[in-house]
Protein backbone atom coordinates (compact mmCIF):
# COMPACT_ATOMS: atom_id res chain seq x y z
CA UNK A 1 0.00 0.00 0.00
CA UNK A 2 1.08 3.58 -0.52
CA UNK A 3 1.32 5.76 2.59
CA UNK A 4 -1.84 7.62 1.56
CA UNK A 5 -3.76 4.39 0.95
CA UNK A 6 -2.71 3.15 4.39
CA UNK A 7 -3.70 6.43 6.05
CA UNK A 8 -7.01 6.96 4.28
CA UNK A 9 -7.89 3.29 4.60
CA UNK A 10 -7.51 3.47 8.37
CA UNK A 11 -9.74 6.55 8.52
CA UNK A 12 -12.37 4.87 6.33
CA UNK A 13 -12.47 1.75 8.46
CA UNK A 14 -10.87 -0.43 5.82
CA UNK A 15 -8.30 -3.16 6.39
CA UNK A 16 -4.77 -1.89 5.81
CA UNK A 17 -1.37 -3.57 6.01
CA UNK A 18 -0.27 -1.87 9.22
CA UNK A 19 -0.95 1.11 11.46
CA UNK A 20 -0.17 4.49 9.82
CA UNK A 21 2.63 6.58 11.36
CA UNK A 22 1.98 10.34 11.68
CA UNK A 23 4.48 11.92 14.13
CA UNK A 24 4.62 15.72 14.26
CA UNK A 25 8.04 16.94 13.15
CA UNK A 26 9.36 20.48 13.22
CA UNK A 27 12.73 21.32 14.78
CA UNK A 28 13.73 17.65 14.67
CA UNK A 29 13.10 17.55 10.92
CA UNK A 30 14.99 20.78 10.29
CA UNK A 31 18.04 19.57 12.18
CA UNK A 32 17.85 16.12 10.59
CA UNK A 33 18.76 17.67 7.22
CA UNK A 34 21.40 19.95 8.74
CA UNK A 35 19.23 23.04 8.77
CA UNK A 36 17.64 25.02 11.60
CA UNK A 37 14.24 26.15 12.81
CA UNK A 38 14.58 29.64 11.31
CA UNK A 39 15.00 28.27 7.79
CA UNK A 40 12.33 25.62 8.35
CA UNK A 41 9.73 28.20 9.42
CA UNK A 42 10.56 30.82 6.81
CA UNK A 43 11.13 28.81 3.62
CA UNK A 44 8.71 26.12 2.48
CA UNK A 45 11.43 24.45 0.41
CA UNK A 46 13.38 23.66 3.58
CA UNK A 47 10.22 22.46 5.35
CA UNK A 48 9.33 20.20 2.43
CA UNK A 49 12.83 18.75 2.07
CA UNK A 50 13.01 18.04 5.80
CA UNK A 51 9.64 16.30 5.98
CA UNK A 52 10.25 14.27 2.83
CA UNK A 53 13.65 13.06 4.05
CA UNK A 54 12.17 12.05 7.40
CA UNK A 55 9.21 10.31 5.79
CA UNK A 56 11.48 8.22 3.60
CA UNK A 57 14.13 7.50 6.23
CA UNK A 58 11.85 6.74 9.18
CA UNK A 59 8.77 5.34 7.47
CA UNK A 60 6.22 8.11 7.97
CA UNK A 61 2.93 8.13 6.10
CA UNK A 62 2.14 11.83 6.15
CA UNK A 63 3.94 14.96 4.96
CA UNK A 64 3.20 17.99 7.10
CA UNK A 65 2.96 21.72 6.50
CA UNK A 66 3.10 22.62 10.21
CA UNK A 67 5.89 24.86 11.49
CA UNK A 68 4.60 27.33 14.09
CA UNK A 69 1.38 29.09 15.18
CA UNK A 70 2.09 32.51 13.69
CA UNK A 71 1.26 32.20 10.00
CA UNK A 72 -2.17 33.81 10.36
CA UNK A 73 -0.92 36.26 12.99
CA UNK A 74 1.63 37.56 10.51
CA UNK A 75 -1.14 37.95 7.96
CA UNK A 76 -2.98 40.13 10.47
CA UNK A 77 0.10 42.34 10.78
CA UNK A 78 2.38 40.92 13.49
CA UNK A 79 6.15 41.14 13.30
CA UNK A 80 8.01 37.83 13.26
CA UNK A 81 11.50 37.09 14.55
CA UNK A 82 12.97 33.79 13.38
CA UNK A 83 15.02 31.75 15.84
CA UNK A 84 17.51 29.07 14.81
CA UNK A 85 16.90 26.78 17.79
CA UNK A 86 13.31 27.53 18.74
CA UNK A 87 10.00 28.49 17.13
CA UNK A 88 9.58 32.02 15.74
CA UNK A 89 8.60 34.83 18.07
CA UNK A 90 5.67 37.05 17.26
CA UNK A 91 4.32 40.39 18.36
CA UNK A 92 0.66 40.64 19.40
CA UNK A 93 -1.04 43.36 17.33
CA UNK A 94 -3.99 43.76 19.71
CA UNK A 95 -2.12 43.38 23.00
CA UNK A 96 -2.34 47.08 23.91
CA UNK A 97 -5.16 48.28 21.69
CA UNK A 98 -8.26 46.14 21.14
CA UNK A 99 -9.29 48.04 18.01
CA UNK A 100 -9.71 45.66 15.04
CA UNK A 101 -8.82 48.55 12.73
CA UNK A 102 -5.18 47.96 13.69
CA UNK A 103 -5.23 44.65 11.84
CA UNK A 104 -4.39 43.94 8.24
CA UNK A 105 -6.69 41.62 6.27
CA UNK A 106 -4.99 38.25 5.81
CA UNK A 107 -5.10 36.66 2.37
CA UNK A 108 -3.70 33.11 2.13
CA UNK A 109 -2.60 33.71 -1.44
CA UNK A 110 -0.81 37.03 -0.86
CA UNK A 111 0.12 37.19 2.84
CA UNK A 112 3.73 36.03 2.74
CA UNK A 113 3.83 33.46 5.55
CA UNK A 114 0.40 32.04 4.77
CA UNK A 115 1.32 31.68 1.10
CA UNK A 116 4.56 29.96 2.09
CA UNK A 117 2.53 27.22 3.82
CA UNK A 118 0.20 26.94 0.82
CA UNK A 119 3.27 26.53 -1.36
CA UNK A 120 4.43 23.64 0.83
CA UNK A 121 1.17 21.77 0.18
CA UNK A 122 1.49 22.52 -3.51
CA UNK A 123 5.07 21.24 -3.59
CA UNK A 124 4.09 17.97 -1.91
CA UNK A 125 1.34 17.40 -4.47
CA UNK A 126 3.69 18.17 -7.35
CA UNK A 127 6.37 15.76 -6.09
CA UNK A 128 4.20 12.89 -4.96
CA UNK A 129 0.76 13.21 -6.54
CA UNK A 130 -1.15 11.49 -3.76
CA UNK A 131 1.46 8.94 -2.71
CA UNK A 132 1.60 10.44 0.80
CA UNK A 133 -1.06 12.06 2.92
CA UNK A 134 -0.49 15.82 3.12
CA UNK A 135 -1.34 17.58 6.37
CA UNK A 136 -2.23 21.24 6.06
CA UNK A 137 -2.44 23.30 9.23
CA UNK A 138 -4.36 26.23 10.67
CA UNK A 139 -4.72 27.75 14.11
CA UNK A 140 -8.19 27.41 15.59
CA UNK A 141 -10.36 30.41 16.48
CA UNK A 142 -9.22 30.55 20.12
CA UNK A 143 -5.53 30.03 19.35
CA UNK A 144 -5.65 32.66 16.61
CA UNK A 145 -7.33 35.16 18.90
CA UNK A 146 -4.78 34.47 21.65
CA UNK A 147 -1.86 35.13 19.32
CA UNK A 148 -3.36 38.51 18.42
CA UNK A 149 -4.27 39.60 21.96
CA UNK A 150 -1.59 37.64 23.88
CA UNK A 151 -2.76 34.65 25.90
CA UNK A 152 -3.24 36.40 29.24
CA UNK A 153 -5.27 39.21 27.67
CA UNK A 154 -7.45 36.77 25.76
CA UNK A 155 -8.12 34.72 28.88
CA UNK A 156 -9.31 37.87 30.63
CA UNK A 157 -11.44 38.76 27.61
CA UNK A 158 -13.25 35.43 27.89
CA UNK A 159 -14.16 36.29 31.49
CA UNK A 160 -14.78 40.06 31.54
CA UNK A 161 -15.46 40.97 27.90
CA UNK A 162 -17.17 37.98 26.33
CA UNK A 163 -18.62 39.96 23.43
CA UNK A 164 -15.19 41.19 22.35
CA UNK A 165 -13.65 37.73 22.69
CA UNK A 166 -16.41 36.28 20.53
CA UNK A 167 -16.11 39.02 17.92
CA UNK A 168 -12.35 38.43 17.75
CA UNK A 169 -12.77 34.68 17.37
CA UNK A 170 -15.37 35.25 14.64
CA UNK A 171 -12.88 37.45 12.77
CA UNK A 172 -10.24 34.75 13.14
CA UNK A 173 -12.69 32.07 12.06
CA UNK A 174 -13.07 33.73 8.65
CA UNK A 175 -9.32 33.57 8.18
CA UNK A 176 -9.16 29.98 9.45
CA UNK A 177 -11.64 28.84 6.81
CA UNK A 178 -9.97 30.75 3.98
CA UNK A 179 -6.52 29.45 4.96
CA UNK A 180 -7.79 25.87 5.15
CA UNK A 181 -9.38 26.14 1.71
CA UNK A 182 -6.19 27.49 0.14
CA UNK A 183 -4.24 24.52 1.48
CA UNK A 184 -6.87 21.98 0.41
CA UNK A 185 -6.90 23.52 -3.06
CA UNK A 186 -3.09 23.28 -3.11
CA UNK A 187 -3.02 19.57 -2.25
CA UNK A 188 -3.68 18.95 1.45
CA UNK A 189 -6.00 16.00 2.10
CA UNK A 190 -6.14 16.69 5.84
CA UNK A 191 -6.32 19.95 7.78
CA UNK A 192 -4.99 20.03 11.31
CA UNK A 193 -6.56 22.54 13.67
CA UNK A 194 -4.29 23.70 16.47
CA UNK A 195 -6.31 25.24 19.31
CA UNK A 196 -3.90 24.69 22.19
CA UNK A 197 -5.12 27.56 24.37
CA UNK A 198 -8.47 25.80 24.75
CA UNK A 199 -6.93 23.34 27.20
CA UNK A 200 -6.55 26.21 29.67
CA UNK A 201 -10.25 27.13 29.95
CA UNK A 202 -13.15 25.60 31.85
CA UNK A 203 -15.65 23.25 30.20
CA UNK A 204 -18.31 25.99 30.37
CA UNK A 205 -16.16 28.58 28.62
CA UNK A 206 -15.07 26.02 26.04
CA UNK A 207 -18.59 24.80 25.28
CA UNK A 208 -20.19 28.25 25.28
CA UNK A 209 -17.63 30.25 23.33
CA UNK A 210 -14.92 28.15 21.65
CA UNK A 211 -16.68 24.91 20.70
CA UNK A 212 -19.41 26.55 18.56
CA UNK A 213 -16.73 28.22 16.46
CA UNK A 214 -14.72 25.01 16.17
CA UNK A 215 -17.93 23.33 15.00
CA UNK A 216 -18.36 25.93 12.26
CA UNK A 217 -14.74 25.48 11.26
CA UNK A 218 -14.88 21.69 11.15
CA UNK A 219 -18.11 21.78 9.12
CA UNK A 220 -16.54 24.18 6.62
CA UNK A 221 -13.40 22.06 6.20
CA UNK A 222 -15.36 18.84 5.84
CA UNK A 223 -17.33 20.58 3.12
CA UNK A 224 -14.07 21.06 1.23
CA UNK A 225 -13.65 17.27 1.07
CA UNK A 226 -10.80 17.21 3.59
CA UNK A 227 -10.19 15.10 6.65
CA UNK A 228 -10.04 17.12 9.88
CA UNK A 229 -7.64 16.65 12.77
CA UNK A 230 -7.93 18.48 16.11
CA UNK A 231 -4.80 19.17 18.13
CA UNK A 232 -5.15 20.70 21.60
CA UNK A 233 -1.93 20.33 23.56
CA UNK A 234 -2.10 19.44 27.23
CA UNK A 235 -4.74 17.81 29.38
CA UNK A 236 -8.09 18.00 27.60
CA UNK A 237 -9.87 15.47 29.78
CA UNK A 238 -12.28 18.16 31.00
CA UNK A 239 -13.13 19.11 27.40
CA UNK A 240 -13.82 15.65 25.99
CA UNK A 241 -17.60 15.86 26.41
CA UNK A 242 -17.60 18.90 24.17
CA UNK A 243 -14.99 17.63 21.73
CA UNK A 244 -16.98 14.46 21.11
CA UNK A 245 -19.67 16.60 19.41
CA UNK A 246 -17.23 17.72 16.71
CA UNK A 247 -17.31 15.86 13.39
CA UNK A 248 -13.54 15.37 13.37
CA UNK A 249 -11.72 12.43 11.84
CA UNK A 250 -8.62 12.48 14.06
CA UNK A 251 -7.89 13.64 17.59
CA UNK A 252 -4.31 14.15 18.75
CA UNK A 253 -4.20 12.95 22.36
CA UNK A 254 -1.44 14.23 24.65
CA UNK A 255 0.25 11.90 27.10
CA UNK A 256 -1.62 13.05 30.21
CA UNK A 257 -5.02 12.11 28.72
CA UNK A 258 -6.44 8.59 29.06
CA UNK A 259 -6.74 6.87 25.70
CA UNK A 260 -9.36 4.61 27.21
CA UNK A 261 -11.53 7.60 28.16
CA UNK A 262 -11.18 9.09 24.68
CA UNK A 263 -12.16 5.84 22.99
CA UNK A 264 -15.18 5.39 25.26
CA UNK A 265 -16.50 8.79 24.22
CA UNK A 266 -15.35 8.74 20.58
CA UNK A 267 -15.51 5.20 19.19
CA UNK A 268 -15.21 6.22 15.53
CA UNK A 269 -12.58 8.98 15.76
CA UNK A 270 -8.98 8.05 14.91
CA UNK A 271 -6.84 8.46 18.01
CA UNK A 272 -3.31 9.75 17.35
CA UNK A 273 -0.96 9.34 20.25
CA UNK A 274 -0.04 9.38 22.92
CA UNK A 275 3.51 8.62 24.10
CA UNK A 276 5.06 11.33 26.31
CA UNK A 277 7.27 13.24 23.82
CA UNK A 278 10.00 13.92 26.38
CA UNK A 279 10.05 11.08 28.90
CA UNK A 280 8.79 8.52 26.43
CA UNK A 281 10.33 9.44 23.07
CA UNK A 282 13.30 11.72 23.72
CA UNK A 283 14.54 9.87 26.81
CA UNK A 284 13.06 6.44 26.17
CA UNK A 285 14.54 3.33 24.62
CA UNK A 286 13.56 1.93 21.22
CA UNK A 287 12.23 -1.25 22.79
CA UNK A 288 10.04 0.59 25.31
CA UNK A 289 8.74 2.98 22.65
CA UNK A 290 7.70 0.15 20.34
CA UNK A 291 6.05 -1.73 23.19
CA UNK A 292 4.15 1.42 24.23
CA UNK A 293 2.77 1.97 20.71
CA UNK A 294 1.63 -1.66 20.59
CA UNK A 295 0.05 -1.40 24.05
CA UNK A 296 -1.80 1.78 23.11
CA UNK A 297 -3.09 0.22 19.90
CA UNK A 298 -4.26 -2.88 21.70
CA UNK A 299 -6.00 -0.69 24.29
CA UNK A 300 -8.11 1.38 21.89
CA UNK A 301 -8.11 -0.51 18.58
CA UNK A 302 -9.00 1.02 15.24
CA UNK A 303 -8.98 3.70 14.05
CA UNK A 304 -5.54 4.53 15.39
CA UNK A 305 -2.44 6.42 14.23
CA UNK A 306 1.02 5.92 15.76
CA UNK A 307 2.11 9.23 17.20
CA UNK A 308 3.58 10.93 20.23
CA UNK A 309 1.44 13.18 22.41
CA UNK A 310 2.87 16.22 20.64
CA UNK A 311 5.89 17.24 18.56
CA UNK A 312 8.92 14.93 18.43
CA UNK A 313 11.52 16.89 20.44
CA UNK A 314 14.78 18.13 19.05
CA UNK A 315 17.58 15.79 20.09
CA UNK A 316 15.48 12.63 19.93
CA UNK A 317 17.76 9.73 18.94
CA UNK A 318 17.07 8.53 15.42
CA UNK A 319 16.58 4.99 16.68
CA UNK A 320 13.79 6.18 18.97
CA UNK A 321 11.84 7.75 16.13
CA UNK A 322 12.41 4.62 14.06
CA UNK A 323 10.92 2.60 16.91
CA UNK A 324 7.85 4.85 17.01
CA UNK A 325 7.42 4.32 13.28
CA UNK A 326 8.17 0.60 13.24
CA UNK A 327 5.30 -1.21 11.45
CA UNK A 328 2.61 -2.70 13.66
CA UNK A 329 0.24 -5.20 12.10
CA UNK A 330 -3.34 -4.07 11.58
CA UNK A 331 -5.71 -5.55 14.22
CA UNK A 332 -2.76 -6.89 16.21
Amino acid sequence: MTPFERYSGMLKGEKVDFVPRTPILMQFAAEYIGSDYAAFASDYKVLVEANVRCAKDFGIDQLSCISDPYRETHGFGSDITYMKKSPPRSTHPLAEDKNFARLQKPDPLTSARMLDRVNAARAYRKQFGGEYSVLGWIEGPAASAATLRDVSNFMLDLIIDEAYACDLMDLCLETCIAFAKAQVDAGADTIGIGDAVASQVSPDIYENFILPREQQLVTAIKGMGSYVKLHICGDITHLLEGIKTLDIDILDVDHMVSLKDVRALMPKVAIAGNIDPVNGVLSGTPDNIYKKVIADYQLVGNPFLANAGCEIPSGTPNENLKALCKPIAFNL
